[in-house]
């Protein structure tokens, strides 16, 4: 099926991703250098939006309520389908780019420069959706609550990791800050009169830890205190803790909930404290469509990258892409980029090297090559679909996968 000449489209797609490899790593690399956090990616939405207008493709920024993403759309032949390409572009704080996010965006708007150059009449409509905020805050559910994904047959991007796997899951997750209240005193002439949020605190940690015995073996409860008082003479009236709780699916991360919460709660309680408690958004398990990942597989074994299964347990961590896979087909596989792991300043600086440039030329090429085997083959696109219907079914019909 697939010819090395030149009149094989896959190859073509090659090539037009090699035609703008210089304009890519520039691109990321710009974005690598001027990290940006969460919900304030300017500069990127400006930087990935600029080629993608240039060509073309009808550009919207600021859309679902949130002003660093964007929608740019291109309408090739009549007919077929419409598949998205997620742009992600937030750094982290203290470590910048540890993550990888000025790849993945790059790699999208790459791939989706390709697949109109070198495929002006493609039968199908292609979105790159630039999405923010995926390390704090949740952009792509936001964007699913504001219906951005409701007409989407299919989406997809490409993360950089320390093996290429195309099926790796992932947990469901929500972050929690927990304020305690108290009451001033000095702690020395009169402490009877004060109430420590301090140890309101410090009691919750040690009921939480007491929880960890009696949940399921891939539960995550990690925290941190980012208020723990003002001096050591005064009673602490006001503390503050984050954490983030995960789970195999978002049923039982609400057991987990409950559990922390009850025992936050108790341990302010014990004190005479109070707490409040404020969760972000929640993150819902990875529902990865199998079919489309077979595509994607495919597609990198062609290029001659070798693909490892993920791991049977454990390694995972949590993304707002769980939540677009509960409104359509979607995959979010990885390509391997070095040794080092994901939010390690290790991993930042592989990011902005020869090895991430390497990743980002692979991954436009292959979400080139999976978007036309959606668009010029109608039974791959119906695998894809039929799948997704199926698990929709199963859900509704109230049976939990996790």
């Amino acid at each position: 099926m697939h010819k090395n000449d030149g009149n094989d489209p896959k190859r073509r797609l090659e090539q037009a991703v090699d035609a703008r490899d210089k304009q890519l790593r520039d691109i990321s690399m710009r974005i690598h250098s001027h990290p940006e956090l969460s919900f304030h990616e300017h500069q990127a939405q400006q930087w990935l939006t600029e080629p993608l207008e240039e060509a073309g493709f009808i550009v919207e920024k600021g859309i679902a309520g949130l002003e660093t993403s964007f929608r740019a759309t291109w309408q090739g032949a009549p007919g077929g389908p419409k598949i998205a390409l997620l742009a992600e572009y937030d750094a982290l704080p203290a470590i910048g780019h540890a993550c990888g996010h000025n790849l993945i965006g790059t790699a999208s708007v790459g791939a989706a420069l390709a697949l109109k150059d070198a495929n002006p009449e493609l039968p199908g409509t292609v979105v790159v959706l630039g999405t923010p905020a995926e390390e704090e805050g949740g952009g792509k559910i936001i964007m699913c609550n504001e219906g951005v994904f409701d007409d989407i047959d299919a989406v997809m991007m490409v993360h950089p990791q320390n093996k290429t796997m195309v099926l790796r899951g992932a947990l469901a997750c929500v972050d929690a800050t927990f304020t305690f209240h108290g009451r001033q005193a000095h702690a020395s002439s009169s402490p009877e009169k004060g109430i420590s949020a301090l140890d309101a605190m410090i009691n919750a940690f040690v009921a939480i830890n007491s929880i960890r015995q009696f949940v399921k073996e891939d539960v995550r409860i990690h925290g941190i205190i980012t208020k723990g008082g003002d001096a050591p003479n005064v009673v602490p009236e006001l503390c503050e803790a984050v954490f983030i709780l995960r789970a195999a699916d978002v049923s039982e991360l609400e057991t987990v909930r409950e559990k922390v919460y009850r025992a936050v709660r108790h341990a302010a309680e014990g004190v005479g404290a109070t707490v409040d408690i404020a969760e972000g958004l929640i993150y819902a398990e990875r529902n990865n469509n199998k079919a489309l990942a077979a595509l994607f597989r495919s597609n990198l074994e062609r290029m001659g990258i070798e693909v490892v299964e993920p791991p049977a347990k454990g390694g995972i961590g949590s993304s707002d892409i769980g939540n677009v896979g509960q409104v359509t087909a979607t995959i979010h596989p990885y390509i391997r980029i070095g040794d080092a792991t994901t939010h390690t300043p290790e991993f930042c600086r592989l990011a902005g090297s020869e090895e991430g440039m390497t990743e980002l030329n692979q991954a436009a090429k292959a979400l080139a090559m999976t978007v036309y085997d959606l668009c010029a083959d109608a039974e791959a696109l119906k695998g894809v679909r039929s799948e997704f219907e199926q698990w929709k079914q199963q859900r509704n019909g109230g049976q939990h996968h996790g």
